[in-house]
């Protein structure tokens, strides 16, 4: 600690120095990973790693490829002399993944945090953008662009609790968004949206509920079948041990 104590510019969590993402690519199916890929830091990126630099650009939530072939990010980012307050920007790459460059805010409020985000394309091309909050009653907050990644609309409140989430195109178009849940009963939940994403008013789905603890969750999804997903997320039961789990949803 006494080390940590004479590195005051820089970010770090107890005996931890944040030092930012990086991400790997295959271009073989995952035979083979590229060495890491150091993105570069957010614009107007406050929080600094242990040599007092910016940090790379950070996030843990889904990529999603457009169809014009460009991957789209959005990263957590601090901007502002708070240092534990967070943000989400959008980064744009055109050599699938290989480097990045900044294109806009996603979203930003002084009174919370919003980070942990997926992006969605949907049929007419909109971007969305599902965010974790914290410090907002743990309301799924939800942004928008129109223009390919060029800017967002501000942000509006799904009104839902969970995170962080993870959306994909069912056959018919519409929308399977799955995230965690961590009040009581702790699990993992789902949602049907229509396929522009316009509404997040519909039933949830529990698909579990017997989470020991909130340290859970982090739900990926994918299709088996025209009438068939499955949904994989970290969880423990009775707050004792950790493990990968599954669940398989039958749609109609």
């Amino acid at each position: 600690m006494e080390a940590i104590g004479r590195l005051k510019d820089s970010l770090h969590y107890g005996n931890y120095v944040f030092l930012g993402g990086f991400l790997v690519r295959s271009d073989n199916g995952g035979r083979n990973w590229s060495d890491a890929i150091i993105p570069a830091p957010c614009q107007g990126e406050t929080a600094r790693d242990l040599f007092g630099r910016p940090v790379p650009a950070y996030n843990r939530g889904a990529i999603c490829e457009g169809r014009d072939g460009r991957l789209f990010w959005a990263v957590a980012s601090n901007t502002s002399t708070n240092s534990k307050q967070t943000e989400t920007h959008l980064m744009i790459s055109e050599d699938k993944g290989r480097t990045w460059k900044y294109s806009c805010p996603i979203a930003r409020d002084d009174r919370f945090s919003i980070n942990e985000t997926s992006l969605y394309q949907t049929p007419k091309g909109d971007l969305v953008a599902f965010m974790r909050t914290e410090g907002f009653n743990d309301h799924t907050i939800v942004a928008r662009s129109t223009d390919g990644g060029r800017r967002f609309g501000q942000w509006v409140d799904a009104e839902f609790q969970g995170h962080p989430h993870h959306a994909i195109s069912l056959p018919d178009q519409r929308v399977l968004l799955v995230y965690g849940y961590r009040h009581k009963p702790f699990g993992v939940r789902a949602r049907l949206l229509d396929p522009e994403c316009t509404r997040f008013d519909g039933e949830e789905a529990v698909l579990r509920d017997d989470g020991g603890s909130g340290d859970l969750g982090y739900p990926w999804a994918t299709m088996l079948s025209r009438k068939r997903a499955l949904v994989v997320y970290y969880f423990n039961k009775e707050d004792k041990g950790r493990e990968i789990a599954g669940t398989f949803i039958d749609l109609e």
